[in-house]
C-alpha cells in the first residue's frame, strides 16, 4: 500500500502539493505557537495558530498554476503571526519559503523576483520590529525573516537558470543534428550536380564537336578527299578525349569520399589530376577549327594563375560557349577574348552570325538542354557571375566575370558560409540553353 501510494505521489503533481501541504502543517503549526526562542505562550489561543497554517498551507495546494496568489497568501498569514507577537521562526515560515521557491521558479523576470523577495522580507522585518516584544533580540526580528526569504528566492532562480541552460543546451544539440543533416544532403545534391555537369560538358561538347568533324568528313569526301585523312585524325582524337575525360568523372562516383568532402569548388579544380583549365585553350580552339569553326583568341592585360576551380570553370565554360556556336549560329567564326585586371578575368565568347533558330531561348522542358544554366551554375559557385545574350549588332556573347587572387578566396569563403546555413538554397540560373 505505501509502495502504491508512492508511486502515485510521483506521477501526479496534485498528490505531491497535498503531500507536501499535509507535512508542512505539522511543522508549520508547532513553529507557531511560541514567541520567544524555546518559549510557549499559553495566552496566546492556539487556534489562531492553527487557522493561519491551515490557510498557508492550503494555498500551496494551487502554487504550481497561481504562484503569485499563493505567495500572496503565505505572505498575509506569516505578516499575521508576526503582528500577534509570535517568532517567525524556519518551521512557521515553511509554507512562505515553499511559495517563494514556486514563485521564483516560475517567474520569467528577474526583476520581478528580486522585488517580491525584498518586499516581503521588508514587510516582514516591519512587522516584527513593530510587533514584535521589545526584548525580543534583533537578530530575530531582522535577520532571521529576511534570510529565510531571500535563500529560496535564491534557489528557485538558480534551480530555473540550470534548467533554461539544460534547455538550451538541449535545443542546441538538437539544431546541430538538423543541421548537420541538412548539410549533408546539401552536400551530396551539390556534388551530384557537380558531376552531372561535368558529364554533360564531356558528353555534349565531344559529341557536338565530333558530329560537325562528321558532316565536315562527309563533304570533304565529295569535293577535297585529300583532307579526309586530316579530319579522320581529328575525329579520332575527339572521340579518344572524349572517353578519357568521361572515365575521369565517372571515376568519381566510385571514389569513397566523394560524398564526405568538405568543398565542392575545390573537389571541382582537383577532381581529376587532368583536370582541363586555360593551358588546354590553344587544343580546344584547334578541335573547333578540325569541325570547320574558326576561333580567334586575344589576351589583354598581364595573364594571371587562377584557383584549380576557377580554371576548371573558364575553361568549360569557353568549351561549351564555342559549342553552342557551332550547333546554333551560321557563322563559322568565333571570338575569345580573356581581359586580366587587378582582381577577376573577364571572358568573352561572342559570334557575329545569326542562330538557326529566330525564337529567342526559352526555359529547357523537360529532357531538353541545360548549357547556360550550367555555365551560370559554375560562374556562380567560383564566386562569378555571367552575362549572356544576343549582341545589339548580331550574333551571341558569353561575358563571364571570375574573380582572382585574395578576391576569390573572400567571395568563396562567403559563399560557402552562405550556401551552408539551414534553409539556404544554392543560385539558380536565370537563363538556360538549348544545349
Amino acid at each position: 500500500m505505501i509502495a502504491n501510494w508512492q508511486r502515485h505521489v510521483r506521477s501526479s503533481p496534485r498528490a505531491q502539493d497535498t503531500t507536501t501541504a499535509l507535512l508542512l502543517f505539522a511543522v508549520s503549526f508547532p513553529g507557531r505557537l511560541y514567541v520567544a526562542t524555546g518559549s510557549p505562550d499559553p495566552a496566546a489561543p492556539w487556534w489562531t495558530a492553527a487557522l493561519l497554517s491551515c490557510v498557508s498551507c492550503a494555498a500551496l495546494l494551487f502554487h504550481r498554476d497561481h504562484p503569485r496568489s499563493a505567495l500572496a497568501l503565505t505572505t498575509a498569514a506569516a505578516v499575521t503571526s508576526a503582528a500577534q507577537g509570535r517568532l517567525l521562526t524556519v518551521l512557521s515560515l515553511g509554507p512562505l519559503m515553499v511559495a517563494l521557491y514556486s514563485f521564483a521558479l516560475r517567474t520569467e523576470h528577474n526583476a520581478l523576483r528580486r522585488s517580491y523577495a525584498f518586499g516581503v522580507a521588508a514587510l516582514l522585518m516591519t512587522t516584527e520590529l513593530i510587533a514584535g516584544p521589545a526584548d525580543r533580540p534583533l537578530d530575530l526580528k531582522t535577520v532571521g525573516p529576511a534570510a529565510w526569504v531571500l535563500m529560496p528566492t535564491a534557489l528557485g532562480s538558480a534551480v530555473r537558470l540550470r534548467r533554461a541552460y539544460l534547455d538550451a543546451v538541449r535545443a542546441r544539440a538538437e539544431h546541430a543534428e538538423r543541421t548537420r543533416e541538412e548539410e549533408a544532403r546539401r552536400r551530396v545534391a551539390e556534388e551530384r550536380l557537380r558531376i552531372a555537369r561535368e558529364l554533360h560538358d564531356v558528353t555534349a561538347q565531344h559529341l557536338a564537336l565530333a558530329n560537325a568533324q562528321a558532316g565536315t568528313l562527309a563533304h570533304l569526301l565529295r569535293g577535297q578527299p585529300d583532307q579526309v585523312h586530316k579530319i579522320l585524325a581529328d575525329l579520332a582524337t575527339t572521340t579518344s578525349a572524349a572517353l578519357r575525360e568521361l572515365k575521369a568523372t565517372v571515376g568519381l562516383l566510385r571514389h569513397e569520399d566523394t560524398e564526405n568532402t568538405e568543398d565542392t569548388e575545390d573537389t571541382e579544380g582537383a577532381s581529376s589530376p587532368t583536370a582541363p583549365g586555360l593551358a588546354r585553350l590553344a587544343d580546344l580552339t584547334a578541335s573547333f577549327r578540325s569541325a570547320g569553326l574558326d576561333v580567334t583568341v586575344s589576351t589583354e592585360g598581364e595573364p594571371r594563375q587562377l584557383t584549380p576551380a576557377a580554371d576548371l570553370t573558364a575553361f568549360r565554360i569557353v568549351q561549351e560557349a564555342l559549342t553552342n556556336v557551332t550547333k546554333h549560329a551560321t557563322t563559322k567564326t568565333a571570338r575569345v577574348r580573356l581581359t586580366y585586371s587587378h582582381d577577376r578575368l573577364t571572358l568573352t565568347v561572342a559570334d557575329e552570325g545569326g542562330t538557326i533558330r529566330s525564337a529567342p531561348p526559352t526555359p529547357p522542358a523537360p529532357g531538353g538542354g541545360f548549357g547556360l544554366v550550367g555555365m551560370r551554375e559554375r560562374a556562380q559557385s567560383v564566386g562569378g557571375r555571367l552575362r549572356a545574350g544576343p549582341r545589339p549588332g548580331g550574333g551571341f556573347e558569353v561575358r563571364v566575370e571570375l574573380p582572382l587572387g585574395e578576391t576569390a578566396l573572400t567571395i568563396r569563403e562567403t559563399a560557402l558560409a552562405i550556401r551552408s546555413r539551414p534553409g539556404a538554397k544554392p543560385p539558380s540560373a536565370a537563363r538556360p540553353s538549348s544545349t
